[in-house]
């Protein structure tokens, strides 16, 4: 996503609260650390495609209730 990847809509705190899961729950389900999770969350890192398809899996939504672009 390169440098605009500031503007990327990220939800997955939401969604994750909403499924009543930790940072550290949904991490051990996604297979990543904990710091991953709270990057993301953080708009510090971006995920790599199927980084965003097993927590979508895990939160039992797709991807784009995660991430999107903001309408132009």
């Amino acid at each position: 996503m390169g440098k605009n990847h500031k503007k990327l809509i990220n939800n997955l705190e939401q969604i994750r609260r909403s499924a009543d899961l930790t940072q550290q729950e949904l991490s051990v389900n996604a297979e990543v650390s904990r710091k991953s999770i709270n990057a993301i969350e953080n708009g510090v890192y971006v995920p790599s495609t199927v980084l965003a398809l097993k927590m979508a899996q895990c939160l039992n939504c797709k991807v784009e209730d995660l991430f999107k672009l903001p309408q132009n």
